[in-house]
């Protein structure tokens, strides 16, 4: 409901369940096409894969900190590093704007590779990555236009709290 007046054209979605499930319910509200793409799926924690963030602070605690400190020097063991996340972000970017120059797309994914987004479309290094507050199941709009991109609305999350699932949101990694 919350995005009926956007204008969207089409649906991206990350191939992993949790978000494509959402896309789906949004597509087939706006009745507009839902397309996978892998390169905004969440990053690959490894070890972590699975666990809440309480059980992660209690099993990796070093790690962890690192992560909330400098997430840019994490290699997670079994997984991939955020840069590698940046990358692909980037290139979903770039393909975004081409293949839909002065379309509102929406884009369901993951709150790794979001900040990651935020970083490669305002062109800022990985250290600003934890500078953007991203809740899961929020949504923002981001503007790319020819000589700038400007994000109009971040992390919005009205309404989760209108469903009184605001506080469920939070609880998963």
């Amino acid at each position: 409901e919350e995005l009926k007046n956007k204008g969207i054209k089409v649906v991206y979605t990350s191939p992993l369940l949790r978000t494509r499930r959402t896309a789906e319910v949004i597509a087939q509200t706006l009745n507009v096409p839902l397309i996978e793409d892998k390169r905004v799926i969440e990053i690959d924690h490894g070890v972590w894969s699975g666990k809440l963030v309480d059980e992660v602070k209690k099993e990796f605690p070093e790690m962890f900190e690192k992560w909330i400190k400098e997430p840019w020097t994490v290699d997670f063991p079994e997984g991939e590093n955020l840069e590698a996340v940046f990358k692909r972000v980037k290139s979903f970017i770039e393909d975004i704007k081409r293949k839909h120059e002065g379309e509102t797309v929406a884009v369901v994914s993951h709150t790794v590779p979001i900040r990651a987004l935020y970083c490669a479309a305002l062109d800022l290094p990985l250290q600003k990555f934890w500078s953007f507050g991203c809740d899961n199941a929020s949504y923002s709009i981001i503007k790319f236009e020819e000589d700038r991109t400007t994000i109009h609305k971040l992390n919005i999350t009205c309404h989760l709290e209108r469903a009184g699932l605001y506080e469920e949101a939070h609880r998963a990694l």
